[in-house]
């Protein structure tokens, strides 16, 4: 059962969705979509796994949740997503999970809070500044498989017809169906004035990794094919986080989520079972 929601914080009225109760899970999506991508692609994960609480909030100029003029930076969606923090999670320990440019915030906040982040998980992350430009290795979009009974036509406006084409490098009835249920209503309610303004300042003043390595159960996912942010930067984290499981899956591009659902289901499960022996373990240590 979801249940939609509302925090408003720093004056911002930020929209969420909740599934579930336990360990909070925050859940970021990337540009241009709303929580239903990320929602769509974690749920499944969740459906035989009791005890999480899965909370999926619209980022500022997305979804439901307004960008105002006081957003103007990528620091402003970090501070908002902090008081987000604050507001529905408060002191208790949660995870993190980030997809794209919602990885980079992600790694923020894990960098923000430490000690209250258990476990964080990246999914094809916008991997930012720390990186130079030539050791990111982007390809070029390439598409690896069409199916003979797509239809695109019947499916989809033009315009999104085209978003299908250069977001996908598998391109299947599947990948179709999971394409207009999480990412089409998303991108029809953004506001791409308010984003252009944000992502003038897209980078952080203080990067994710400049601090200490976070030493929490981490898993980094990257599709080999991923035209947007590539994967080579995502291999130049894994010094900061030393309980890193990293994977660069072929067939997959940016939108690894609808390419590879099994494995992207069975490395986020490793994952959460790593969080939770991790947990135990420091508790047994403290007690």
């Amino acid at each position: 059962m979801s249940d939609a929601a509302l925090a408003t914080v720093n004056g911002i009225p930020v929209h969420y969705t909740e599934h579930g109760s336990g360990t909070p899970v925050l859940a970021l999506h990337g540009m241009d979509v709303d929580h239903r991508e990320i929602s769509g692609s974690l749920e499944p994960l969740f459906a035989d796994r009791a005890g999480y609480r899965r909370i999926y909030p619209d980022l500022p100029g997305m979804g439901r949740t307004p960008a105002p003029e006081t957003i103007n930076s990528a620091d402003d969606v970090l501070d908002t997503l902090l008081a987000l923090v604050d507001a529905v999670i408060g002191e208790q320990a949660f995870l993190v999970v980030g997809q794209s440019y919602g990885g980079y915030l992600a790694r923020a906040i894990a960098s923000r809070r430490p000690r209250q982040v258990a476990g964080l998980a990246l999914i094809c992350p916008l991997v930012g500044e720390q990186v130079r430009a030539e050791e990111v290795d982007v390809p070029e979009h390439v598409v690896l498989h069409v199916a003979d009974d797509l239809d695109l036509d019947a499916a989809l406006e033009p315009a999104m017809q085209d978003e299908f084409r250069n977001y996908l490098v598998v391109q299947t009835p599947a990948t179709l169906r999971r394409f207009q249920e999480t990412v089409v209503p998303g991108v029809a309610l953004a506001d791409h004035a308010a984003l252009a303004r944000i992502f003038e300042r897209w980078q952080l003043r203080t990067a994710p990794e400049q601090g200490p390595a976070y030493t929490n159960p981490t898993l980094i996912l990257a599709g080999r094919q991923d035209a947007i942010v590539g994967h080579a930067g995502s291999w130049h984290l894994l010094e900061h986080y030393p309980r890193a499981t990293f994977a660069v899956l072929d067939r997959a591009g940016h939108g690894l989520p609808h390419e590879q659902v099994g494995l992207l289901t069975a490395l986020l499960a490793e994952w959460l079972d790593r969080v939770r022996e991790h947990r135990a373990a420091t508790a047994a240590g403290s007690g």
